[in-house]
């Protein structure tokens, strides 16, 4: 009878997804002037999907079907969590307000499913995350502080550059190897990976540099650097966090600069160094051979990828069902095969969604970025959305075999602790950027920046006529 349920369940949570979107495209029309209703009510709607899906999940979790009890473990999990989902939508609403619902209600939609399944793979795994998201959730409310108490921080970035290249070099000192990367470093209790800390720094690094600089040798400048801070991480076999340091650089520099000769030269190079790194390092040769043919050493190297096609493709677009699939089967799920395991046991559509539900994120950092009013936090917003979007597209297309597997988190699904922390920043910059800069705030209102007003910007000019005009 259980089991029953369980699979009557998996239609419950394609509704879920469904109309969570749905609502999301309904708060666009809104906006927009297509659809005469309510945009706010659209966003309480897809707050109460989340509960719903949250309180849904952890009944079918905790649930003792030979005992025909609950376990009380995973009921307090699910309380515990779902409190803290409560407490960042409230602590959103009265710190950042006039922020944008719809990037909030995706991250707690993610985060909810991350929570779901990490709770269904490793308990020990869910419980630190948790405790992470709590960091991060802090840490995301005590920004805006932090960024009104230091005056022009736009002009740090000799603090950037140095702090960035310093936490790269940490795992060559005091870092232990982790899954064949010298990317992790671990001081007493806790482990943390310096590149997720680099991530941030890296782009208020860009933003600050190219403020206002265009001139060649400048930019010339900007490209080395950069690329001493992509060698360290390939030097380090983090292949995953190289790349997305180096598209990031190449999106920040195309909006700043609006020079398609720099950006197909950089494509150029980049093509050029990915031929001279297969050449030499042994990892990206694997990589690549995984990718070409995983069925070649099926119980081998290709052992990970062909896991994680078969528990996508195995049972079809609504899943096994929550606790009925394997997803256990495929090594470090947790980390790496996450989107498997969601589409093995709540289905292909429900994964689709979860593609759509990044898209939103990613579309709306995309507005803020277009309708900011100064260059430097819209350099902000592109560079943030970017590597988060980056970031989504090498794992989610790793799992597939799209292209070759690296070992990076899903923001905010997978377990990770400093992705978890740095990712949440991230929406916070955006969210500030957004409430502070854009072009719907009044001229008469709180202003944190201390930009000289030459900075100003319509970005929007940079993607129709390739420059910028200040």
């Amino acid at each position: 009878m259980f089991e029953l349920i369980i699979r009557l369940s998996r239609y419950l949570f394609v509704f879920y997804i469904v109309y969570f979107l749905w609502q999301g495209v309904r708060y666009i029309a809104y906006e927009r002037g297509f659809w005469q209703g309510s945009s706010y009510l659209a966003t309480a709607k897809q707050r109460i999907v989340v509960i719903f899906m949250h309180i849904t999940a952890f009944l079918i979790l905790a649930y003792e079907p030979g005992a025909f009890t609950f376990d009380y473990d995973a009921l307090i999990y699910a309380a515990g969590s779902l409190v803290l989902l409560i407490a960042m939508n409230v602590g959103a609403g009265r710190i950042y307000k006039g922020s944008c619902p719809l990037i909030w209600n995706g991250m707690y939609f993610l985060l909810t499913t991350g929570l779901i399944m990490l709770w269904r793979l490793d308990q020990s795994l869910a419980s630190r995350q948790l405790i992470w998201f709590f960091v991060g959730a802090a840490a995301m409310f005590l920004m805006p502080l932090f960024l009104k108490l230091i005056p022009k921080f736009e002009k740090l970035e000799p603090l950037y550059l140095g702090a960035g290249l310093g936490l790269l070099i940490l795992p060559f000192l005091i870092g232990t190897p982790e899954y064949g990367a010298l990317r992790s470093v671990r001081i007493g209790l806790m482990n943390f990976q310096p590149s997720e800390m680099v991530k941030f720094l890296f782009v208020f690094y860009l933003a600050s540099a190219f403020r206002k600089n265009k001139e060649l040798k400048h930019t010339i400048m900007l490209c080395a650097v950069s690329a001493v801070y992509v060698g360290i991480l390939v030097l380090q076999t983090d292949l995953g966090s190289a790349l997305i340091f180096f598209m990031t650089f190449m999106v920040v520099m195309y909006v700043s600069t609006g020079s398609e000769i720099l950006f197909f030269s950089g494509m150029g190079a980049m093509s050029l160094a990915s031929m001279v790194a297969y050449r030499l390092f042994g990892h990206v040769r694997i990589r690549v051979a995984i990718w070409q043919d995983p069925w070649a050493d099926v119980h081998g190297i290709g052992h990970q990828v062909v896991q994680s096609l078969f528990a996508i493709s195995t049972w079809g677009l609504l899943g096994s069902g929550l606790t009925l699939g394997m997803p256990n089967r495929i090594p470090v799920v947790a980390r790496d095969m996450m989107f498997a395991a969601i589409c093995e046991e709540l289905g292909s559509l429900f994964g689709i969604g979860i593609i759509g539900v990044y898209i939103m994120i990613f579309y709306r950092g995309a507005h803020i970025a277009l309708r900011c009013r100064r260059k430097y936090y819209s350099l902000l917003a592109v560079g943030f959305t970017a590597m988060m979007a980056f970031q989504t597209f090498l794992i989610l297309g790793g799992t597939i075999n799209l292209i070759p597997l690296t070992g990076v988190t899903l923001p905010f699904v997978s377990y990770g602790g400093s992705s978890v922390l740095v990712s949440s920043l991230m929406i916070g910059i955006i969210q500030w950027i957004f409430m502070y800069y854009s072009e719907s705030v009044d001229d008469g209102e709180e202003d944190y920046g201390n930009e000289d007003i030459d900075d100003e910007i319509d970005l929007g000019e940079v993607l129709d006529e390739a420059e910028l005009e200040e």
